[in-house]
């Protein structure tokens, strides 16, 4: 898409003799729109819309010649949006459907100037002491991996609380980079708690509880690797772990669905780690490809969706097809952006009507119960008060960075902390990146609390017990 898009903006701007950073400014008051589209930035339908008015209000330098590659009539043409329902262009617009692992520096800085990833690994220990796990194994689910911050915590407090039992841990991650964090983490877990196998999937939510694809034509291509790590010491399993890099490259691949326009695979792909030497141990806990069953005692849902999407959405393609996952007793933790907090009055600042956060849990459990329909006939909806269901969490800061002058690299990281959370799209932000506005409301929420932190909210989905 981004080719097409290119080669229309280059043939335009040698028509008119602009250079392509002009044409940036002027079109969508973006000088870098070419440069972010050849790196792989994605722009939204609107972005796309204005890029074409302001093509289009160009009467000069003989228009006819030049060939509109995103025009439906014309069958040579290249159309991303071709397939796309013209009701789309509502608020789920697939190509609004803004996903963060597409923008690592705003992801990476969030991710290491916070402690969210600290805090929501506390709130899933606590449905560590209400789970019973039954033989072989403690069966958990992380529906969303990021960096693996939160697995590695958790792994971490399941060893305290179960020691000598088996763990068959499962982690959902379609973004490559992402993936590769995770793994840097595991040489260690394998040390402390030996006895674990560990799976890593790229499937849709609807599949990879169960390691299996509903598609016949995925099934064909699907890639499964199971990795036996020899050896006793954290140095080679890491470089086992690291010689991976070579598979996960050539098979851990993306691309955007036409449909939805969200991220998905190329090629369904299952990665399943063990120590070798723990091996006849783990024999009934090391799944077999087609004889995979779920009955997960805890799943984590963190951030599992875009707050903007449609309820419908989050409660069928996400949080139903989780809740079913879970075996007797077991529990399903679900964690989202709450708002109501300092982060939310900055963006505020900036866009006085801008809510991101439409759907509250109570929402959330009433889609997901109607969804399920008699299949949740023994699940218990829990959504709790909101002294247990909200938790807080803060961008970290030294005492002397919030005084009467905050410096400039603590102000950018609470901006990109706020946008981040709130998730606004790249081509809104680049209105406001050209003045100073930004910055003026950033420093003055920070000075007015002292800080920067926001609120979560999780809510709980269990089964009852046999």
């Amino acid at each position: 898409m981004n080719e097409a898009i290119l080669q229309e903006i280059g043939e335009f701007c040698r028509q008119r003799g602009l250079a392509e950073s002009t044409f940036g400014r002027r079109a969508v008051n973006d000088g870098k729109l070419a440069s972010r589209l050849r790196n792989g930035g994605r722009i939204t339908t609107d972005t796309l819309d204005r890029i074409r008015s302001f093509m289009a209000r160009d009467a000069g330098a003989a228009p006819s010649k030049r060939r509109m590659l995103f025009d439906p009539a014309t069958q040579t043409a290249m159309p991303p949006m071709k397939s796309l329902p013209q009701t789309a262009v509502a608020s789920d617009d697939p190509q609004r459907n803004f996903r963060f692992f597409d923008n690592r520096q705003k992801y990476l800085l969030f991710v290491n100037t916070c402690s969210e990833k600290w805090e929501i690994a506390n709130r899933v220990d606590l449905e560590l002491a209400n789970i019973h796990p039954r033989p072989p194994a403690v069966r958990v689910f992380d529906a969303g991996l990021g960096d693996g911050t939160v697995l590695a915590r958790v792994m971490r407090s399941m060893h305290d609380r179960f020691p000598t039992m088996p763990f068959y841990i499962v982690g959902k991650e379609i973004s490559l980079e992402d993936v590769r964090l995770t793994l840097q983490k595991m040489a260690d877990r394998f040390i402390e708690h030996p006895s674990s196998v560990i799976v890593l999937t790229n499937l849709a939510y609807a599949e990879a509880p169960w390691l299996s694809v509903k598609s016949v034509t995925a099934a064909s291509s699907m890639v499964w690797k199971e990795m036996a790590l020899e050896g006793n010491t954290a140095h080679s399993f890491e470089q086992q772990i690291t010689a991976l890099e070579p598979f996960l490259g050539e098979n851990w691949k993306a691309k955007v669905s036409p449909k939805s326009g969200n991220p998905v695979y190329e090629r369904p792909v299952v990665l399943v780690l063990y120590r070798n030497d723990h091996k006849f141990l783990l024999d009934q806990v090391i799944p077999k490809p087609g004889g995979t069953v779920a009955d997960y005692d805890l799943v984590i849902a963190s951030q599992p969706y875009r707050a903007r999407s449609s309820l419908d959405f989050k409660a069928k393609r996400v949080l139903a097809p989780l809740a079913r996952a879970l075996g007797p007793g077991g529990r399903m933790i679900a964690i989202h952006s709450y708002g109501r907090d300092p982060g939310m009055e900055i963006i505020h600042k900036v866009w006085p009507e801008d809510n991101p956060f439409v759907h509250s849990r109570h929402d959330l459990l009433k889609a997901v119960k109607q969804e399920l329909g008699n299949a949740g006939r023994d699940l218990n909806f829990n959504a709790y008060s909101d002294q247990r269901s909200l938790f807080r969490y803060e961008m970290h800061t030294l005492p002397s960075e919030i005084s009467s002058s905050i410096g400039t690299s603590t102000l950018l990281a609470a901006w990109n902390a706020a946008i981040y959370v709130a998730q606004i799209e790249d081509d809104r932000l680049a209105d406001v990146n050209s003045d100073r506005r930004y910055i003026e409301a950033t420093r003055e929420v920070l000075h007015q609390q002292g800080g920067l932190w926001f609120h979560d909210e999780s809510f709980v989905i269990s089964r009852r017990r046999d």
